[in-house]
């Protein structure tokens, strides 16, 4: 119905339209038709009147001829009066063809005004049968666009009441949240104080031990005083005789009298608890508090004199349920330790050119990304992809302590000379100092860029950077000292044994010592099928630091004459994919590998 009252007003609207504008051009013509009517009429008129006239004239010829000698007078007197009556006819037949001749030239303007018109009416009527067209399509679009925003309203109203809701539940779960956040301060509260009372029976424990092994040393050493001391007559020993005891006080002199009287042996030993409690006591006691027991600890080898290249792969065996990232040997070169992206660190004891499982540390929740033993190879330290680094003893298995602080992954971890301070690095691009004493982390340094590796010296940490940078930290001033810029981003970083030289890895396939007495790059080392596989890829000096060792992302381990600087060994065929770390034994006899794969390989020269 809508449709049609609008198709009806506007036919009204153009019909109304033509009316008025025949109203408004037929009343200016009106006049100059009338006027052109008239002079028809006249022009009819005159015709007739000619006609008249002419006929008139003849027959007035015709009567008057035979009389025209008799009254010649009134004969001029007609023909006087009938030429002023010609030139009078004459002179309004002329106006009347000029009046005509206006009138026609009138006639032909206003039919080409006419014709403009028509062809004005005929464009209008085009562009009213556009505009028709134009107004169907537009009528369409807005039947769509009511449907579309009727849609867009259920739409918005199924929204609003969606947020509605999620505005409630978010409000329950905030409230639920800060409820378990009291609950965790709690908890935590309650475990720090338990923590706290655990370490305080610790400690009580200990120095009741200690002063157990105090009573029972002074015990051993006033039985042993009590014990007579039997003489062997097989033994001679000089005794003073009783004379020479009483005198004046008179010197005694060499002349004096000796009797050597045969001594006995000691029939008995002392007890073995007296010696252990003396070795208790005086022995030397580890740097750090966290050292075990003399018996579980293991002696560094110091410097090696004797390192051999490797040669041939003694062992091959899969160490991971998946791929293997890190690998180092503890200081003594009896364990070996891995670690995975099956959250698991796995040690390894060395035996015979075999590496016999030994046992797994547990407790982190991601993959291992970093290893490092303490320097008396009691402790273990691991960085993972929990943003956590973690501790364990060596001898138990246990897990001892847990460091999270980090925003991001950890990729590397290291102990600090003392053994009582860690240094970590993330991915989230700061450094932080832990003191293992106080469990806490002591300093936090912003690097700028995400750190792929770490070492240390006494009071110097070098980190190796994403943005191609090497960063020399001062611990006491956490700033940093110096910077050294590489041409690719930094994957490992080493020390030599006498902590002189650093030696970097980075993804411009170029391993490069840099003396840290000059801080200028010594030597480079490149070769043309070694290719650096991965942001973590690990390489290590020997022992002596005569050489470097790297594996390549083909699976070809390569070993470096420092220097020469020239290619000393490649062995391949032992790994089916990209070399993630090695490491040398600090006895100098091995070298192990670990892949992106499940495989780790033992090397050596025998």
């Amino acid at each position: 119905m809508a449709e049609r009252r609008v198709q009806c007003s506007w036919k009204r609207h153009v019909s109304e339209q033509l009316k008025l504008r025949d109203r408004v051009q037929r009343h200016a013509f009106e006049e100059i038709i009338h006027q052109y009517n008239r002079l028809l009429e006249k022009s009819d008129l005159q015709a007739v009147l000619s006609e008249r006239y002419q006929s008139e004239k003849y027959d007035v010829q015709r009567g008057h001829d035979p009389s025209s000698a008799v009254d010649p007078g009134r004969n001029d007197t007609l023909q006087q009066e009938m030429a002023a009556m010609r030139i009078r006819h004459q002179v309004e037949l002329t106006e009347l063809h000029k009046k005509r001749g206006e009138l026609a030239q009138s006639v032909i303007e206003l039919n080409n005004q006419i014709q403009l018109k028509d062809k004005e009416i005929q464009s209008n009527e085009a562009k009213m049968l556009e505009y028709q067209q134009q107004i169907s399509s537009l009528e369409g679009d807005c039947r769509e666009l009511r449907s579309y925003l009727q849609d867009l309203e259920r739409a918005n109203q199924t929204l609003k009441d969606e947020y509605d809701a999620l505005q409630i539940t978010f409000s329950a779960l905030e409230e639920k949240l800060r409820k378990t956040t009291e609950d965790n301060q709690e908890l935590v509260s309650r475990w720090m104080a338990e923590k706290a009372q655990e370490a305080n029976r610790l400690n009580a424990e200990n120095e009741k031990d200690c002063r157990r092994r105090q009573a029972k040393l002074q015990k051993d050493l006033a039985d042993a005083a009590k014990e007579p001391l039997p003489i062997d007559p097989d033994d001679d020993i000089e005794v003073l005789t009783e004379d020479s005891g009483k005198g004046t006080g008179e010197a005694s002199s060499p002349s004096r009298t000796l009797s050597r009287t045969p001594s006995k042996r000691v029939s008995q030993v002392p007890p073995g608890g007296l010696l252990d409690s003396i070795s208790n006591i005086f022995g030397r006691r580890p740097a750090n508090s966290f050292s075990s027991s003399p018996e579980n600890t293991e002696s560094p080898s110091g410097l090696c004199a004797d390192v051999r290249v490797p040669s041939t792969a003694l062992h091959v065996f899969d160490a991971h349920d998946g791929e293997v990232n890190a690998v180092r040997f503890s200081p003594g070169s009896r364990l070996l330790a891995t670690g995975g992206m099956d959250r698991r660190v796995k040690l390894w004891e060395v035996v015979s050119g075999r590496c016999e499982p030994k046992g797994a540390l547990m407790g982190s929740n991601a993959g291992i990304t970093s290893i490092e033993f303490d320097s008396a190879g009691s402790y273990l330290l691991a960085a993972s992809n929990d943003f956590a680094s973690r501790i364990w003893t060596v001898d138990d298995y246990r897990l001892r302590h847990t460091l999270t602080g980090h925003s991001a992954k950890v990729l590397s971890a290291r102990f600090l000379l003392d053994n009582a301070r860690i240094v970590s690095g993330s991915y989230d691009r700061t450094l932080k100092l832990w003191d293992l004493r106080s469990k806490v982390c002591m300093k936090t340094v912003f690097a700028g860029s995400s750190c792929n590796d770490i070492v240390c010296t006494e009071q110097c940490v070098m980190s190796g950077h994403f943005d191609k940078k090497v960063r020399f930290w001062d611990i006491r001033a956490e700033s940093i000292v110096r910077e050294v810029e590489l041409l690719g981003r930094v994957t490992s970083l080493d020390l030599n044994h006498d902590r002189t030289e650093l030696l970097t890895c980075s993804r411009d396939d170029l391993l490069k010592i840099i003396d840290l007495r000059t801080n200028a790059v010594r030597q480079t080392f490149s070769c043309q099928g070694f290719k650096c596989g991965a942001d973590w890829t690990r390489v290590s000096f020997s022992p002596d630091g005569s050489f470097v060792v790297g594996g390549s992302s083909d699976g070809t381990l390569y070993v470096w004459n420092v220097l020469t600087g020239k290619v000393e060994r490649t062995l391949d065929k032992s790994h089916s994919s990209a070399i993630n770390s090695v490491s040398w034994s600090p006895s100098g006899s091995y070298v192990v590998s670990v892949e992106r794969g499940s495989r780790a390989v033992l090397w050596s020269d025998l």
